[in-house]
């Protein structure tokens, strides 16, 4: 389970910005929204199912997401760095201060394995990782189980505390470890076995699903298309929820991709020892059966299905999934090409005690206004990016404006009340007023010396 995650000097990120998954004492609405655990040493005892990120196009909404993915694949690959001098390629500094001396970027992520709180701390620059630390409370006392800090002046490393509560140094694997390695990820590779669920709440329990809609090479329908091809229980739930969608789908079944002419055309534009592979993988494709006349189950091809059906289906088997297992999962844009109506009830999927009894989590970020409803996320559910004049963004929630009881959120937030969109006064067609009014470009209303 997350429950904060921050991150500085990461793409337009400049200072620290911090998520926070703690639900707020005083909002005692949809009690299904959160989860009820106590942890040690942590006053707050609810915890948010779901976290929606609004904002304007470019305005950082989606880099919160590429942040804490950065992390999880830093902490995944370091380890396969095996050159000293091979740049940290997770690591993306905030461009816009030309000039300015490179500070390391930072990540921190607090989050519970297997009910024990965690919080790793990292700061690096494209060369070097200048900070990693872990704590551990697995009770109330917390117990810093490694920091370690370059020192510029000795060009070292100093690893602390000299006999750390709960955790027992290596100072032979610590030497080891290279200036552009994580520590966590070369104890890892090296069996250190009492690191094992950092390691795989960071790379397993947390997960990322890329729905590009139509990108079927991508295979983001995989999971949903073996579940269906395997007729498991979990098949059965998904032909129900494909039902229940209203698509006029009545089944389905799955093909290969090598029987599919139009997937042919498709690898065409792969080499064709890739060509090869992708025939022999024999990929999974889903043929979906329609209700016809007389009640018939007529069935198309994948590649006649609507945008937002092939998204459905890609989604669907992944969701379940989720709320089988229990995983923190981000998603860009839920809503691409989806009614909101759709993507309301899958969320009221992940806020249902039943349907959730594993406590899955959901940061997505969205556009869609129609989702600021009370009757389906908490105040605290929602929160904001925007960025300044000097381009750099800012994260914030809807709570610090302290909206009124019964305010409208959708209007609120349409009329830019809370930030978070575009700044348009004129619109598009301002820009075509500013070609007409003459070739200098200058307004209607300024003065000119000609």
């Amino acid at each position: 389970m997350l429950l904060q995650f921050s991150v500085s000097n990461y793409r337009c990120f400049r200072k620290r910005v911090t998520l926070h998954c703690a639900a707020s004492g005083q909002d005692k609405s949809l009690p299904d929204n959160v989860i009820e655990r106590k942890l040690p040493g942590v006053s707050d005892k609810r915890w948010l199912k779901g976290i929606a990120l609004y904002g304007a196009n470019a305005s950082g909404k989606s880099t919160v997401l590429s942040a804490l993915r950065a992390f999880q694949q830093l902490v995944l690959l370091s380890a396969k760095i095996t050159d000293r001098k091979e740049p940290i390629a997770q690591i993306e500094p905030f461009a816009l201060c030309p000039g300015q001396s490179p500070e390391p970027t930072a990540f921190a992520v607090v989050f519970v394995m297997q009910g024990i709180r965690y919080e790793y701390r990292v700061a690096a620059t494209r060369e070097r990782i200048w900070h990693e630390s872990l704590r551990a409370v697995p009770k109330s006392k917390e117990q810093l189980w490694f920091s370690r800090d370059y020192h510029p002046e000795s060009d070292s490393y100093h690893f602390s505390p000299e006999r750390p509560s709960g955790f027992k140094r290596d100072p032979q694997l610590e030497g080891y470890t290279l200036p552009n390695v994580l520590f966590l990820s070369k104890a890892i590779a090296n069996n250190r076995t009492d690191l094992e669920p950092i390691f795989l709440w960071l790379t397993a329990q947390l997960r990322f699903l890329d729905l590009s809609a139509g990108n079927l090479l991508g295979l983001n329908y995989l999971m949903t298309a073996e579940q269906v091809a395997s007729r498991s229980p979990l098949s059965l739930r998904i032909l129900e929820l494909m039902r229940h969608a209203d698509l006029g789908i009545v089944d389905a079944r799955i093909t290969e991709l090598f029987q599919v002419k139009s997937v042919e055309e498709q690898l065409k534009i792969f080499p064709p020892e890739i060509q090869t592979k992708l025939r022999e993988s024999k990929i999974p494709i889903p043929e979906l059966a329609h209700r016809g006349t007389a009640d018939a189950a007529v069935p198309l091809p994948w590649s006649s299905e609507s945008v937002g059906t092939q998204r459905f289906f890609s989604l669907v088997g992944p969701w379940l999934d989720i709320l089988q297992h229990g995983y923190t999962v981000c998603i860009d844009e839920l809503e691409t090409s989806m009614h909101p109506l759709m993507v309301r009830e899958l969320l009221r999927l992940v806020f249902s005690a039943q349907a959730n009894a594993r406590g899955a989590q959901l940061l997505f970020t969205t556009h869609n206004p129609l989702l600021l409803d009370p009757t389906l996320l908490r105040r605290d559910q929602i929160w904001f990016t925007d960025k300044d004049e000097q381009g750099e963004a800012h994260l914030y929630p809807l709570t610090d404006y302290q909206p009124r009881k019964g305010e409208s959120l959708i209007r609120g937030y349409l009329s830019g009340r809370y930030g978070a969109v575009p700044f348009l006064p004129d619109g598009l067609l301002g820009a075509f007023g500013g070609m007409a009014s003459g070739r200098d470009g200058k307004s209607r209303g300024e003065s000119s010396d000609e």
